[in-house]
């Protein structure tokens, strides 16, 4: 099993972020193995960003993306950019409000930073996709994504992003 994985938005959005919790939770906390690399551009905010992050049971020897079979998606420009290789049957999950244009049929549309406003804080819409993302995709148990979670924010933090990764989960499992 490998499951090549691209998370991508716009800088400042918290994309490494949840590329490194989803790789913390696959070889931390659950038993695969992981690789995560990031790219961005120059700019320290705005900027199309990616995280790639390849789960394997079985050593990694090549931790380039042969092809995206799963993307999560925060911004349009993003999309435009980091879409070149999906799968036909990729699991695209994206936020409708951040990424108007992506034609992608079958992708699943969660808002994202609409469902963080709500709990409080913007600033949580990247965990908000991650659970989305992981409850859509299956990447990871969902112990082991939480568990990745609380152990990468600070601890005043911990409820709120809790919280918010509990809530995409929930809205995809409504959706189905």
């Amino acid at each position: 099993m490998r499951k090549n994985i691209r998370l991508c938005g716009s800088g400042g959005q918290g994309i490494m972020t949840a590329g490194y919790i989803l790789g913390k939770a696959a070889s931390v906390f659950h038993d695969y193995k992981a690789v995560q690399t990031q790219s961005y551009g120059p700019e320290a905010r705005g900027g199309a960003a990616r995280s790639e992050v390849i789960i394997s049971d079985r050593e990694i020897g090549y931790c380039g993306l042969m092809e995206t079979e799963y993307m999560m998606v925060m911004s349009q420009a993003a999309f435009d950019k980091y879409n070149f290789d999906l799968t036909d049957d990729a699991v695209v999950v994206l936020d409708p409000n951040l990424v108007p244009y992506a034609e992608y049929e079958g992708a699943v549309e969660i808002p994202a930073t609409q469902i963080a406003e709500e709990l409080g804080n913007k600033i949580v819409a990247n965990i908000v996709m991650l659970g989305a993302f992981n409850a859509a995709s299956d990447l990871v148990p969902e112990k082991a994504l939480e568990e990745a979670l609380k152990d990468s924010v600070p601890e005043r933090f911990i409820d709120l992003n809790v919280r918010a990764l509990k809530e995409g989960i929930k809205r995809v499992k409504e959706s189905k």
